[in-house]
């Protein structure tokens, strides 16, 4: 097997990663990750999923390279990570009894052979319908400012979410396992 290399320095995608029991190691790759005019949400996290993966080719030839991304959307509108407590409030209100869809673009570039698969996994979670104070209760408990969308899923954020759709959670998380593991086995990689 080529050896793996995870195209992020998101501990979050570290985790996930970790959870195939496949050794790996990781780079942060250094792309524009600029929004480009007419581009549509799920163009937007292919391409810089895609574009992760291949900035790390020329320094790592002969590995199979996985760049994700993800963004997530609020009616037409893309919501990016807080960074602060109030817009992360902003967030939740406008998310609060609404619908928030999380799409993750994903890519594993074999960067021996030139070979790129990408993706994009939706997932959707249904938010319950949210007031000053519990969302502040909440922000205060977890202060999840490097989270788009305000929330942690894999922790106390799960409390805001009245239903969720989708065909892997881990994609809400920022990399969608059951797809990767589809493409690993495309590049020959034996799960488990």
């Amino acid at each position: 097997m080529l050896p793996l290399l995870l195209a992020s320095s998101s501990t979050y995608r570290r985790e996930l990663l970790s959870r195939l029991q496949l050794p790996f190691t990781c780079s942060s790759p250094d792309i524009d990750e600029s929004h480009r005019p007419g581009e549509s949400a799920v163009e937007l996290v292919k391409r810089l999923a895609e574009e992760k993966a291949r900035a790390l080719a020329p320094s790592h030839p002969g590995h199979l390279i996985i760049g994700s991304d993800q963004v997530a959307v609020l009616g037409e509108r893309i919501i990016g990570k807080p960074h602060t407590f109030d817009k992360a409030r902003q967030q939740l209100l406008d998310a609060s009894g609404a619908s928030v869809t999380f799409l993750t673009g994903l890519a594993l570039l074999n960067s021996q052979t030139g070979q790129c698969q990408v993706d994009c996994i939706p997932f959707t979670v249904h938010m319950r319908t949210l007031d000053d104070q519990r969302i502040e209760r909440y922000l205060n408990a977890e202060r999840p400012f490097d989270c788009a969308g305000s929330f942690k899923a894999e922790g106390l954020g799960v409390s805001l979410f009245k239903s969720t759709d989708g065909s892997d959670a881990t994609s809400l998380i920022g990399l969608p396992l059951i797809r990767l593991v589809d493409m690993l086995l495309v590049e020959g990689v034996n799960i488990p």
